[in-house]
């Protein structure tokens, strides 16, 4: 699919949204930036008289009558990046609006340099925001787990500006996700905000990878902003003995395919990145990409070829001592380094696109990656609004992520039943995904997995299993539904000539809390390792399975759980518990995963 097709719908969802949130460039950190983290100050608006109040002027009492109810001096302050739940006690269950500001000054070299152009990055907001400057509104973007940007080269005054960000965090019935959904509502500017300087013309988006069959061939699409018709983009790989150019089309496209010798592919185990540079007349940029295939082949995954069992784990963007979002190479370490730990070649980012510090650590770890949209449950599949929104969101994310060979799997949903209006929502939303990136897996997370006594078997009936490449099933056996027969005599006729996932599995144990293993309502480290066990032994009656992933690394955080003693507020499925300690299901996977490594 040629890049100008897919900036061009791009731009159309934008508009269809009544957003003029622009395209955001791809690789920030590779930019020339400034980071506004810090301490931002802030005010709560309960009742949301905060627009109406003009909190966005930061308006001074210039007379003896004057005065403002609103104000950001003397005001509360919070981190950026971060959530506000965990900043505040009163704000640990808050969904409303948050108004964030803070001042930067801009200089004479950036206001009257006309080679340059400066953008506002924003990581994430969670959920919906809109951005004002020095008084004026810019931006509105909705959706909490991607990014966007503005161009602010001639809204910046000369020394002090104010940037103020209005941030909601309500549920809605028409958001992604929508008005239940199993972690906490964190709310906030929870990833990094950045300025970033460029020449007028510069390199705004680009896609290089391998071709999906073919490990020798190369292909590479770059878009430019502000060039005209005419020059050359410069495609170098150093160690590749690359070098390359391709002819800028009227649009500011330039596109190129070319074969590489003595190519060595990403995988787990060797997760080799080459380092890329793109440069045009005015600008250029680096960064390190690596190459691989990943493809089916009947019931089998393929990683460059060779069948590759997926031993994943799934974690929530949360750092559990913390009780709140993560945020920072830091916190992507620690989350990574523990999936590391229990033997993973694969992490399921659930439920929603993760932080890119998560993203590239993981590719750098040589760990395979599945990210999704938060199509969760509850969506409402009929209004046209929430497919809007849903395609939206998964532009961003494959515009952001597309560069990095480690996402082997895009998500279309979790946990969705079928119905008509649900097949022709996630159809359209996987058509649309193919069409910007025909490289990865297509899957989807389904709970509709029935054993059916008249077979003997477990069975699907879903019509959406025809459509994607990998088949993943959530299966709670022996904790939300008993066990239909010994674990030993399953039989799974699910998806023949597919390849197959559990994408979930597990129960809920209190670390340190012994019981009977046998009983589920002891919550006991006893009954979730029986568990682990019954479900390992039935795995080995699925004839198609290429992968499991139990739920999941970390205890987290949800309102949905309400045991007193046992879960207060928190999901204890966790093979980690809430503090980093290890409970015995941890061990139980760790060796499993461990005996499958020595076999691949």
């Amino acid at each position: 699919m040629k890049i100008r097709y897919i900036l061009s719908f791009v731009l159309f969802l934008a508009v269809s949204l009544d957003s003029i949130a622009g395209d955001f460039m791809t690789n920030v950190y590779g930019r020339n930036f400034r980071d506004l983290g810090g301490k931002w100050d802030a005010i709560i608006d309960l009742y949301d008289q905060g627009e109406r109040m003009q909190v966005y002027k930061n308006n001074k009492p210039s007379g003896k009558t004057d005065f403002y109810e609103y104000s950001f001096d003397g005001s509360l302050r919070l981190n950026v990046p971060g959530d506000w739940n965990s900043q505040l006690p009163q704000l640990e269950y808050y969904e409303g609006t948050v108004w964030y500001s803070r001042h930067f000054d801009a200089s004479d070299d950036v206001l009257n340099n006309a080679s340059k152009r400066q953008f506002l990055y924003f990581g994430a907001v969670s959920y919906r925001c809109k951005v004002y400057l020095n008084g004026e509104f810019l931006v509105a973007h909705e959706g909490g787990f991607t990014p966007f940007q503005i161009e602010v080269t001639d809204r910046l005054v000369k020394g002090d500006n104010l940037l103020v960000v209005q941030v909601n965090n309500r549920r809605t019935s028409d958001a992604i996700p929508a008005l239940s959904f199993d972690w906490w509502n964190y709310g906030g500017i929870t990833r990094d905000v950045m300025l970033i300087s460029t020449p007028v013309s510069y390199i705004n988006d680009y896609f290089i990878r391998l071709d999906k069959d073919d490990p020798a061939l190369i292909h590479a699409s770059v878009a430019l902003e502000g060039c005209s018709e005419g020059g050359e983009v410069r495609i170098e790989i150093p160690e590749l003995k690359v070098d390359v150019k391709a002819s800028i089309d009227g649009n500011g496209c330039a596109e190129t395919s070319f074969r590489v010798k003595k190519l060595i592919r990403w995988e787990p185990g060797n997760p080799k990145l080459y380092k890329v540079r793109i440069s045009s007349d005015r600008d250029s940029i680096e960064e390190e990409i690596g190459f691989r295939n990943i493809s089916v082949d009947g019931t089998k995954i393929l990683v460059n070829g060779k069948p590759t069992f997926m031993r994943c784990v799934s974690f929530h963007e949360e750092i559990p001592q913390r009780r709140g979002r993560a945020f920072s190479e830091n916190d992507a370490q620690m989350l990574i380094s523990e999936a590391e730990a229990l033997g993973v070649n694969m992490i399921r980012l659930a439920h929603y696109p993760q932080n890119e510090y998560i993203v590239r650590l993981a590719e750098r770890k040589g760990i395979i990656l599945w990210q999704e949209i938060p199509v969760w449950q509850g969506i409402d599949f009929d209004n046209a609004a929430t497919m809007d929104k849903a395609l939206g969101m998964f532009s961003e994310m494959l515009r952001r992520d597309r560069n990095r060979c480690a996402v082997g799997f895009w998500g279309i949903a979790n946990e969705t039943r079928p119905s008509p209006s649900r097949n022709a929502f996630l159809r359209k939303e996987l058509s649309f995904a193919r069409s910007i990136d025909p490289t990865r897996l297509y899957t989807a997370a389904f709970d509709n997995v029935y054993f059916k006594e008249e077979f003997g078997e477990f069975r699907i009936e879903d019509e959406l299993v025809d459509d994607l490449d990998v088949i993943s099933f959530n299966k709670y056996m022996g904790w939300y539904a008993p066990w239909p027969v010994e674990p030993s005599k399953c039989v799974w006729n699910v998806a023949p000539g597919k390849p197959v996932i559990i994408s979930e599995f597990g129960g809920e144990a209190l670390y340190g809390q012994s019981g009977e293993e046998d009983v589920a309502s002891s919550w006991s480290e006893d009954y979730q390792a029986k568990l682990y066990r019954d479900n390992l032994e039935m795995f080995k009656h699925i004839p198609n399975l290429a992968g499991v992933s139990p739920w999941i690394l970390f205890d987290f955080r949800s309102p949905f759980r309400f045991h007193p003693t046992n879960q207060e507020g928190w999901n204890r499925k966790g093979l980690v518990s809430d503090r980093g300690q290890r409970k015995k299901a941890w061990y139980i996977m760790h060796d499993w995963y461990m005996i499958l490594a020595k076999e691949n």
